[in-house]
């Protein structure tokens, strides 16, 4: 049978659980790892997992059949995990499916996440049809998407999280649901949280925690974007492949910051000043001291006039730009990096301008 990630923002249906092959796909990697964990936490019994490489498969393919059908080494239940890239898998589990027909006995579940696969792929075109299997594919999902998940984690965990912090901690996660799972375990051991009883999470129990250590790798780069330094932009570019950084990741980076200024301005009004607030009204608009320069100076940059007419700012069109510039990567995953980093360049440049 055939499933979409939608399936799996509230938990896993209790029909998937008694199947016994799963293979999620798709473009977002970790969606469908953070589904399968869910699949693997929602088991009966799952006890002992054995994990096992596509490569190892495409190589030894009846390797599968042997370890599904093999004893725990303490006697217990037992699932395997399998990491493959593209159709690695599909000979193994050909293998397994004909050597069960064969009666080759009961196997343990199996469950394939393979990146650079799809639901038009070999491997899912050998289940879609199958009673004991299932096919998911996983796309990159928007914020809202990632926000009910984030709720719904939440609530598994004990937590009552408000709709502004889910969103927050969301893009925080660069829209990575595993991410998010880490933030939200993170807050219930701090929260002491339990779904019998479910505590209320405010803003500061996230502050607490440090769930802004995402933006420590990415910090560098904004800044040296939003505050139009050029000499800086060419080797944080660099240190963003060197690092492997999400391109979609720095965007919402960039998107945070530009919201953040956007909710200073409301506040102070275009003329006013970041040195006038309150050390409590710093801390509710997000200013803490190690970056407290660097948005000041950003501010005053991106509050200035766009134009000689109209009350347009340079923070108004730098909004629209990144609004564009996100679809532009979501439409183009495979020259994602190159598109960013002439992206940052021009934001950069305009920055720059006096």
């Amino acid at each position: 049978m055939k499933a979409t990630q939608k399936d799996f923002l509230r938990g896993v249906p209790a029909s998937f659980l008694g199947l016994r092959i799963f293979f999620f796909c798709g473009p977002d990697e970790a969606g469908a790892s953070a589904a399968a964990n869910r699949l693997v936490a929602s088991l009966p019994d799952p006890s002992e997992r054995v994990e096992l490489a596509g490569a190892e498969l495409k190589r030894d393919p009846a390797r599968l059949g042997d370890e599904a059908r093999s004893a725990s080494l303490f006697g217990g239940a037992r699932h395997i995990w399998v990491r493959a890239q593209g159709d690695e898998a599909h000979d193994a589990l050909q293998f397994l499916i004909e050597t069960a027909a064969a009666g080759a006995g009961e196997a343990a579940p199996v469950i394939v996440v393979a990146s650079g696969a799809s639901d038009k792929s070999r491997t899912a075109k050998l289940l879609e049809k199958r009673s004991d299997a299932l096919v998911a594919m996983f796309h990159p999902p928007d914020l809202a998407a990632v926000t009910q998940a984030v709720r719904a984690m939440a609530d598994a965990a004990g937590l009552r999280l408000g709709g502004d912090l889910a969103e927050r901690i969301a893009r925080a996660a660069g829209l990575d649901v595993r991410l998010a799972q880490s933030e939200i375990d993170k807050l219930a051991l701090y929260c002491d949280a339990d779904p019998t009883a479910p505590k209320a999470v405010t803003p500061a129990d996230h502050a607490a925690i440090g769930a802004a250590t995402e933006e420590d790798s990415l910090a560098p780069l904004v800044n040296a974007v939003l505050g139009g330094e050029l000499a800086r932009i060419g080797g944080e570019v660099r240190r963003m492949r060197e690092l492997a950084l999400n391109p979609l990741g720095v965007v919402l980076a960039l998107e945070r910051r530009a919201a953040q200024l956007a909710q200073i301005a409301a506040k102070l009004g275009p003329q006013g000043r970041i040195q006038a607030l309150s050390p409590a009204e710093k801390l509710q608009l997000g200013i803490f001291f190690r970056e407290e320069r660097a948005i000041t100076q950003q501010f005053e940059r991106w509050m200035r006039p766009a134009g000689r007419a109209g009350g347009e700012t340079r923070l108004d069109r730098l909004i629209a730009r990144l609004a564009m510039l996100h679809r532009t990567l979501l439409a183009n995953s495979q020259a994602a990096e190159l598109l960013l980093a002439q992206e940052l360049a021009e934001i950069g440049r305009f920055a720059a301008k006096r």
